[in-house]
């Protein structure tokens, strides 16, 4: 079965949620932002109390969980901005 790899980097509180900064995932062709949160999640538990509130980029822009990602992406994961 071809897979596409794409690269995930996490920032903020996120990093100590998972234990790393940047890692990659291999998804199947066509698979989207939530294929990608779904197995992301089963890897990293602590992640799944974040769903609601992850903002997620690709490249430089902000995208929904409909996005089809494509090899090579770099996805970017972060908490919502919160100013004060």
């Amino acid at each position: 079965m071809p897979v596409m790899s794409v690269t995930v980097n996490f920032y903020s509180y996120f990093k100590d949620l998972t234990g790393c900064a940047v890692t990659t995932e291999d998804l199947a062709p066509g698979a989207t932002i939530a294929a990608l949160r779904q197995q992301l999640c089963a890897r990293f538990p602590k992640l799944k109390t974040m769903q609601k509130s992850t903002l997620v980029a690709v490249g430089l822009d902000y995208q929904d969980q409909s996005y089809v990602l494509q090899a090579g992406d770099e996805v970017s994961m972060f908490p919502p901005v919160q100013g004060g």
